[in-house]
């Protein structure tokens, strides 16, 4: 069910114009992140629809009414917001900043009553902030701050939260705690919760929807896994990056990819076997240090070909789940014979990709440096019966050279060819 529904939006400070055309709905229980780059226009989605700064066209539903034509105390009952910058420059004391929570409540010169009192021991015991009632707000950290702003919204008792970059400034520790808080909220309590992310990472692992801008517009939206993709991140913030599952939640990781200028001339030309992510680490250093180099053969679409096609790295590639054919061996031979030294990661060896053992081999038949990352024993990556590791022994019998891991190679790989 839809609790806020924002139609053909435009916003603008003076003459310029800020959000063009939007339209979006959140859905009641939600969790939503809005992420983009800078001045890109996530803040004042929230100053739209917080009423901060009314849309010159365009509508904004909250419960199926004109937001606008709803009164202050009515907004307030039903829509709590936690601005960017928390400041508080008055000697209040912590249980007096979230007392003011409750003021949609009373009428001008009504105190609170124990309701009043009970609702707002509740917010500071969610928010784990009632050891500091009685501690004057000038007189706490910024990560306290932080969840006594956030104690002092749900006093209000709202059914949305708004909240501007709600970690800004804040430590891994406290960014956590804020999050697994909201997190929980919007779990438990049903609470609809919409923020301004500018960390990624943190948006995709909390949100189940993103809304990504770019210059005023809606670039994206959906679920984090289909938002966040190489491709998309490339588009609108201009950066190269990784992005993969995380190991725990499955959620989309994003991970900044170094580039680097080529030197003049580069060291030399290296052929990489990798596949399934083993390879990611090797050929970004392998560029970085200013070496050309090529990969195979991999199956498309994993980390390994989504890392190379990034790094603009030519590859011999299989389609996945298929044994190595005739043709990307081929190729992936071509690419061998052009290259000065081949390198093989720690990789796993099935049926599927035997072949690429017998490339390495033919590369030592002529001449040409084998360099291995040993990282973990054959044993443990053979998954052919023994096959693998008959042939991955015997090309360490032919001179291939065993290094313990990428950082001791690239240390001695410019010896070497």
């Amino acid at each position: 069910m839809v609790v806020l529904k924002v139609h053909d939006i435009e916003c603008a400070y003076g003459s310029a114009k800020v959000l063009n055309g939007l339209t979006f709905a959140i859905a009641r229980g939600g969790f939503t992140g809005v992420i983009g780059p800078n001045g890109s226009g996530k803040s004042t989605v929230l100053r739209c629809i917080s009423r901060v700064l009314k849309p010159v066209r365009g509508s904004v539903l909250l419960d199926e009414h004109n937001l606008y034509g709803l009164s202050t105390l009515e907004t307030a009952r039903k829509m709590a917001v936690v601005p960017q910058e928390t400041a508080v420059n008055f000697s209040f004391t912590v249980e007096e900043v979230v007392l003011m929570g409750r003021s949609p409540y009373l009428g001008r010169f009504q105190a609170e009553g124990k309701k009043d009192y009970e609702i707002v021991a509740r917010a500071m015991e969610l928010t784990d902030t009632g050891y500091l009632a009685d501690r004057l707000i000038t007189a706490i950290s910024g990560g306290e701050r932080q969840k006594v702003i956030i104690a002092r919204a749900l006093a209000q008792e709202p059914e949305i939260i708004l909240l501007d970059e709600p970690t800004s400034h804040l430590d891994i520790n406290h960014q956590i705690e804020i999050l697994n808080l909201l997190q929980r909220l919007n779990r438990e309590a049903g609470l609809t919760v919409v923020s301004v992310f500018h960390d990624l990472n943190l948006a995709a692992q909390y949100c189940k929807d993103l809304i990504l801008m770019q210059r005023g517009k809606i670039f994206s939206l959906g679920k984090p896994g289909a938002v966040l993709t190489a491709g998309i991140i490339k588009k609108v913030y201009g950066a190269d990056v990784l992005v993969k599952k995380h190991p725990v939640t499955g959620r989309p990781t994003v991970m900044p990819l170094a580039r680097v200028q080529p030197e003049n001339k580069p060291r030399g030309r290296v052929h990489v076997v990798c596949g399934g992510g083993e390879g990611a680490a090797m050929l970004e250093l392998l560029v970085e240090y200013g070496y050309e180099v090529t990969a195979g053969v991999i199956n498309a679409g994993d980390i390994d070909w989504e890392t190379a096609g990034l790094l603009g790295i030519e590859t011999a590639e299989e389609v996945p789940f298929s044994l190595i054919s005739n043709k990307s061996h081929a190729e992936n031979i071509r690419l061998i014979k052009s290259a000065d030294a081949c390198i093989m990661v720690s990789i796993p060896f099935g049926r599927g990709n035997l072949k690429n053992l017998e490339a390495l081999a033919l590369a030592r038949d002529w001449g040409k440096p084998v360099l291995v990352v040993e990282e973990r024993d054959i044993g443990e990556r053979d998954f052919t019966g023994g096959q693998a590791g008959l042939m991955y022994n015997e090309l360490k019998k032919k001179g291939a050279v065993v290094f313990k891991d990428k950082h001791e190679l690239l240390r001695r790989l410019k010896y070497l060819i």
